[in-house]
């Protein structure tokens, strides 16, 4: 029986020594005695919204230093948009790091994603409106149109142009947008070359003498294009000459 009596006691006691480290660590107490003094964000913020970033850590690190879980903020930051990878770190005895890397956006994919530059998707935040041209193709051939746009772009870049909206049908048929509006079809096979022997008379295509608009252009053909015309834009109407009397 005495023997019961110490193993309760020594029980007893451990629990006792034990439960003010648990209330540290659960930020039961200790709050006021080691507080965060000092959240340092260590990266150059052009796409996360730092007040944004701020809020979602604050409430996290209010239970002071040993009860701040790094873990818990870096699954929080992480669900931010844009965010890429995190990384949490506590200094002794006051200070809380936070660095992290942004997605870096390259093209709309599809209605309501994004394309990063390194060729991974991610869902478009809601309410984001972007300059960037707009790719259209099976998520499995990522890799292939990325690849396409970095050597067409300065094709058409050259020459004053640049590609809006790019896709790659399920038959693997290529064709583009351009900023002025100029719908471009170039087909399954040698899609480069034709772009570029076309993009060579794009300067003398714009200047059309009877002024109309090149609207489409056909390329898949051995030995030449078909084009496609619409009329000429109407000229400015003068306003009234006024009379004096």
């Amino acid at each position: 029986m005495t023997r019961v009596w110490r193993l309760l006691g020594w029980t007893f006691a451990l629990l006792l020594l034990a439960m003010p480290v648990v209330a540290v660590v659960n930020g039961w107490i200790g709050a006021e005695r080691w507080p965060i003094r000092t959240l340092a964000l260590q990266a150059p913020l052009k796409l996360v919204d730092e007040a944004t970033l701020r809020s979602t850590i604050a409430p996290m690190a209010q239970g002071g230093f040993f009860a701040v879980d790094p873990v818990a903020i870096r699954q929080s930051v992480a669900a931010l948009p844009w965010v890429d990878a995190v990384d949490v770190r506590k200094r002794w005895p006051d200070r809380l790091e936070v660095r992290l890397t942004e997605l870096r956006p390259y093209a709309h994919w599809g209605e309501d994603r994004l394309l990063s530059d390194d060729g991974r998707l991610f869902v478009l935040p809601s309410g984001l409106a972007t300059p960037l041209p707009r790719f259209d193709a099976a998520d499995g051939r990522v890799a292939e149109v990325i690849a396409f746009h970095r050597e067409a772009r300065p094709v058409l870049v050259r020459v004053g142009s640049d590609i809006r909206e790019l896709r790659l049908s399920a038959r693997g048929g290529w064709s583009l947008t351009t900023v002025d509006g100029l719908e471009v079809e170039l087909g399954r096979n040698d899609a480069l070359p034709r772009l570029s022997r076309f993009a060579r008379l794009l300067p003398t295509l714009g200047r059309d003498p009877a002024g109309r608009v090149l609207q489409r252009a056909d390329l898949r053909y051995t030995n030449g294009f078909a084009l496609t015309w619409g009329e000429p834009a109407a000229a400015p109407t003068a306003p009234p000459a006024s009379s004096n009397a």
